[in-house]
């Protein structure tokens, strides 16, 4: 069973469900009670429905297994517990006690919740309050009344938010109503969070965040493929521009020396504010209304940036036009200079861009967000810089 365990908890849900597959819901249960909730619900949606039910019925969680399914993903729901000590606000602290005896034997319980006759979470008790309180008080005389509590459709982010200065274990999950649906543990919420934030690299680049280090080749390739053919497609497009301005390549050569530099460039000054960009989306720290000023701020960064290495750049097609004897070499040099800078102050806007129109069309703000962001980089760099050279240039 502990073989198991550790071989399911490095696998994504789907080659989980697979491994998983032959064995008794009994066993696919117990493993699932091993995980963190999010990992567990995650698996047993890649069973069938009925086999679902069977493997839920198997365990004590189970039946909150399949209430975590309902709700949407990265949500705090997906991660709930059962609220395993619920009490009355007039029950006495010796009658609390006594119920938790033998409770406490089988499960890990940090609070005791009390909840009104509308099933209203109006107090938490800490077990230090029940050491130190008269066994004939009542909990209502000892409980933190009107306590903190997250909502079980809170994505996480905004969660992490809520509770990065509390540092409570465990944080009770209210419906809009103020009803007491379940609990989540803190350690959980921070390596839920952990997860998507590790996953967000892979996903700028078409790596699904499902996938893991032990997760099986065959299934990699699956994830992985459909990204790669996107990118062709993409990449084809950037060459495009270029064949567009074909006879002026083959009429100035020095110009294909220095595509590869311009667009490397490009696609650094637009991956950076990319990665500034969902960093503050992660964060909570852009919202629409800051949207405008973002991309202000990275066309400014982009246009100093692209004139600082525009001038390096516009030295070196100098030195190299006049060593090949070019007849125009200071004007091949200012070409070189004004499509560095415009094209790292347009890549800057789109590194921003791009993840807040993926957020604005519903889609995740990570996913492929690189592909399409080198792409546009890419046309935009070469289409300045060839299209300035058959302008300008005899």
């Amino acid at each position: 069973m502990e073989s198991l365990y550790r071989r399911v908890r490095e696998l994504d849900p789907k080659a989980a469900a697979d491994v998983l597959h032959d064995e008794s819901d009994a066993t696919v249960a117990a493993v699932l009670a091993q995980l963190n909730p999010g990992q567990a619900v995650e698996i047993l949606e890649e069973f069938p429905p009925t086999r679902r039910e069977r493997i839920a019925a198997a365990d004590s969680a189970g039946e909150q297994w399949l209430e975590d399914v309902a709700w949407p993903e990265s949500s705090v729901g997906r991660l709930m517990e059962q609220t395993k000590a619920v009490f009355a606000p007039g029950t006495r602290i010796h009658e609390a006690v006594d119920a938790l005896r033998e409770a406490v034997k089988q499960t890990l319980i940090t609070y005791l919740y009390v909840l009104d006759k509308q099933d209203r979470l109006v107090g938490v008790v800490a077990f230090r309050e029940l050491l130190f309180a008269d066994p004939n008080d009542t909990l209502a005389d000892v409980m933190i009344a009107s306590p903190f509590s997250l909502r079980g459709d809170m994505d996480l982010i905004d969660a992490m938010h809520a509770v990065v200065t509390r540092h409570y274990p465990v944080y009770p999950v209210c419906d809009a109503d103020g009803h007491l649906i379940g609990v989540v543990r803190g350690s959980v919420l921070f390596e839920q969070q952990a997860f998507e934030i590790s996953a967000q690299a892979g996903a700028m680049v078409g790596v699904e965040k499902e996938e893991r280090a032990a997760t099986p080749w065959l299934s990699s390739l699956k994830f992985r493929h459909p990204w790669l053919q996107l990118n062709l497609f993409t990449a084809f497009i950037a060459a495009g521009t270029v064949g567009l301005f074909q006879d002026t390549v083959n009429r100035i050569v020095l110009l294909a020396i220095f595509i590869p530099v311009l667009s490397g460039q490009c696609s650094n000054t637009g991956c950076q504010s990319l990665a500034v960009t969902l960093r503050g989306m992660t964060l909570g720290e852009v919202r629409s209304a800051q949207a405008a000023a973002l991309m202000a701020k990275e066309a400014l960064l982009g246009f100093l940036n692209g004139a600082l290495t525009g001038v390096v750049a516009a030295i070196a097609m100098y030195v190299m036009a006049r060593m090949q004897h070019h007849p125009q070499p200071a004007t091949l040099a200012l070409i070189t200079f004004a499509a560095m800078t415009a094209s790292c102050a347009i890549s800057g806007v789109a590194g921003a861009a791009v993840p807040l129109v993926l957020k604005r069309l519903g889609a995740d703000p990570a996913t492929a967000s690189s592909i399409f962001l080198t792409t546009a980089t890419d046309v935009v760099s070469m289409g300045l810089f060839l299209g300035l050279a058959a302008s300008f240039v005899a």
